[in-house]
This record gives structure tokens, sequence and C-alpha cells, in this order.
């Protein structure tokens, strides 16, 4: 039997917030359980296994982000909707490490159509559509921000940017800059 207010959604929470705090790979049925006070025979009662859970993870933060990024992105457009959506992005890795990393697992087709990760692809795509990109430039530019925006917050978060004094706040807004050029002048075929 399931515990008096032990739900779904307060599990997903609790394991996004321990996830930021210990990281997505720590976070297991038993850790969560510990949390909750429970057995962890008692959260089988709402998730199937700590696969499942990070999955959940993984979709809290895409809508979380999403959110944040539409915020961001109201009225805005060209390279105000590019460094608005960046700094969004980057942001909101900095503040829920945990979660951010949920957002790279791998999720199965169906689950990933239902998410959030729909609607970062349609933000990404109209900030593109001020830069009269079309397809197939478009998908390129689209697997060229994110790769971006995500080889620098990991690279940021790892350390990767400590043997240099030069603030990373600098490198940010110049790669966005470079960024912004890139799209403007985007090559012909």
């Amino acid at each position: 039997m399931a515990r008096a207010g032990v739900t779904v959604e307060r599990l997903t929470l609790a394991a996004a917030e321990l996830a930021d705090q210990v990281g997505v790979e720590n976070v297991t049925v038993a850790a969560l359980a510990r949390q909750f006070g429970v057995k962890d025979a008692s959260l089988y009662f709402h998730l199937k296994n700590a696969h499942e859970l990070r999955v959940r993870i993984a979709l809290l933060a895409l809508a979380e982000l999403a959110d944040r990024v539409a915020a961001a992105l109201a009225g805005r457009a060209g390279k105000d909707a590019l460094v608005a959506f960046a700094n969004a992005y980057r942001d909101y890795a900095r503040e829920h490490p945990g979660r951010y990393a949920a957002m790279q697992i791998d999720l199965d087709p169906e689950t990933a159509a239902a998410s959030a990760g729909v609607r970062h692809a349609e933000m990404t795509r109209a900030i593109l559509r001020g830069y009269r990109l079309s397809e197939p430039d478009q998908t390129d530019a689209v697997r060229m921000m994110h790769s971006t925006f995500h080889g620098f917050v990991s690279l940021e978060k790892t350390g990767g940017f400590r043997h240099t004094p030069r603030p990373t706040d600098d490198s940010w807004s110049r790669t966005l800059d470079a960024l912004d050029v890139v799209l403007t002048n985007w090559p012909s075929r």
C-alpha cells in the first residue's frame, strides 16, 4: 500500500533535488526511500525502477527549462533571442546540475515526443527563422547551437576553463557573438 503523502510528483521533485546535490547517477530508489523515511519496497508502488526515476527527473527538467526559456524569449528576436535562450540554458545548467545531466538521458522516441523537448526544438527553430534559415540548414543550426551550449556548459562544470585567467563569462559572451555571426552569414550550399 502507498504511504500517505507519497506521490509520483513528490518523489520526482525530491529525486530532482537529490540529483542536484549528489548527481543524477547517484539517485537510487533506496536513497529516495531514506529521504521519505520509508522502505525501498514501498516506493515500487509508484516507480518501476531507478531508470524510470531518472527519466522522470529528465522530463521535469525539460519542462522547467522550457518554461524558463519561453519566459526569457518573450518579445525578443534575432541576436537578442539567441542570447536570452543561451543564458537561460546556461543558468539552468549551473543552478540544477543534476537535473541538467538527467536531460542528457536518451529517451525512447514515444517519451521524447511527449516531452517538453518538443517545445525546446520549436523555440530554437523560431529563433532560427529570424536568421532566415530553412531546412535542412535549420536542423544543422539546431545541432550546432545545442553542441555549443552543451559543450561550453559541460566544460565549464568540469573545470575545463580553469587553465586561463580570462573570465568564462567573457568567453561565453564572445561565443554567442560568434554564433550570431555564423547564423547571420550561414554558408550557402
